[in-house]
């Protein structure tokens, strides 16, 4: 369980493929205070260390992670978003996020504003996530509040804290990034469509 609340950058620095799953190697300042078999988020994706040396840990992506997120999709040299799992006890901060990536989502808009940015995401709506208007959203692990909701877009708005300390700085128009949607709305949802 995670909050969405990004702890660290991490930088890929390896990529080894194995049958169809991936070891990703990550440098990170907070590697150091890791252990193996620990769940570490990055870019909203829950992944277990497996090793750890000096300030590198590895992870290992299997199939399901790497068709329905953007992981397959790193390169070396990539920075990502991490946190790692919540404390119990401690302030949530942001909202509630499992870690489990529902879709992922295209920018298809980056608007810079007095102060803060504007980031506009397309979705396939086929696969029936919604998003609400002030509902809460991850991407790429970040936890949001959406704003300007439609059928099969939203946006959010970004403060300049979070621009610098996130990817959000990186991330352009046509960029892919990974979804999670509200976890109470999802059961919300679900409901209301068996009622249906």
């Amino acid at each position: 369980m995670f909050t969405g609340i990004i702890e660290e950058l991490g930088e890929v620095t390896a990529l080894k493929k194995d049958k169809d799953n991936l070891h990703l190697t990550i440098k990170s300042n907070i590697t150091n205070e890791l252990k193996i078999d620990q769940s570490v988020a990055h870019n909203g994706v829950c992944l277990t260390v497996v090793s750890i040396e000096n300030s590198e840990y590895v992870v290992t992506a299997i199939k399901e992670t790497l068709d329905k997120t953007t992981i397959g999709s790193l390169k070396l040299k990539d920075l990502i978003n991490l946190e790692r799992a919540m404390k119990l006890g401690d302030r949530l901060d942001g909202h509630i996020v499992q870690g489990h990536v529902d879709q992922t989502a295209k920018c298809i808009g980056v608007k810079e504003e007095n102060g803060s940015w504007q980031f506009t995401f397309e979705y396939d709506a086929s696969l029936n996530n919604i998003t609400i208007e002030k509902g809460s959203i991850t991407v790429n692990g970040v936890s949001l509040t959406v704003v300007n909701s439609k059928h099969n877009r939203f946006s959010v708005a970004i403060i300049p804290y979070t621009y610098e300390h996130t990817t959000f700085k990186n991330l352009k128009e046509g960029d892919k990034v990974n979804l999670e949607f509200d976890v109470i709305g999802k059961y919300v949802k679900r409901l209301n469509d068996l009622r249906s």
